[in-house]
């Protein structure tokens, strides 16, 4: 993302920039250090110029995805506003899993169909005597990054959530497998929204 980007540009840059400097910046949180940086004097010197113009870049893309953020909540609201009301899913992850499903989604089978869709079914892999699941690689990334931000909004938040994932690891699950099942969970339970959206009617054909 371009505004993760040039957050990421304005802080190597304070970190190289004079001590007198750098100690009156770096103590503030990200919205008083923009704004800080923001109000700089491109007049004294290379690093100031290039701190206020990372600032005012940092504050105009944010006003964008504020903007674009409000706008694809209103349209996932008037789509299907309960999911939005699922623990864990924003309006960014309710809208990729939305595109993902499509205005077709009656085609989803199943919950494992819709998983499979979405990266996150289980996939079987042997090595000599062994046999074990990995991770899927396949489906729609869009829709298994959605999956992933909503298990690690959970695993951070609901009481649930961690305590499946402390249940699992004294059974021998490492992290990342707990993940991948908590995914299919998500995916299990975003399905039965999905497919309780009414599908569009098709335009009557005239003449």
């Amino acid at each position: 993302m371009s505004a993760t980007q040039a957050i990421n540009e304005l802080k190597a840059i304070l970190v190289s920039a004079d001590p007198i400097l750098r100690g009156r910046l770096e103590p503030l949180r990200n919205p008083a250090l923009f704004a800080t940086c923001a109000q700089l004097d491109p007049e004294h010197g290379v690093v100031h110029q290039a701190l206020r113009l990372l600032a005012v870049r940092i504050r105009h893309l944010s006003e964008q995805i504020s903007a674009l953020m409000k706008q694809i909540t209103l349209i996932v609201r008037s789509l299907n506003s309960d999911l939005l009301k699922v623990f864990g899913v924003g309006p960014d992850s309710a809208a990729a899993l939305l595109i993902a499903a499509g205005e077709n989604h009656n085609r989803l089978t199943s919950e494992a169909s819709f998983a499979a869709l979405c990266g996150a079914s289980p996939v079987e892999h042997s090595s000599g005597k062994s046999r074990h699941r990995r991770l899927n690689r396949g489906g729609n990334r869009q829709a298994n990054a959605a999956l992933y931000r909503i298990v690690l909004t959970r695993l951070r938040r609901e009481e649930r959530t961690q305590r499946y994932l402390e249940r699992r690891s004294t059974e021998g699950k490492t992290k990342r497998e707990v993940i991948r099942c908590l995914k299919r969970y998500v995916a299990r339970e975003i399905y039965r929204y999905i497919r309780a959206i009414p599908l569009p009617r098709p335009e009557p054909v005239t003449g």
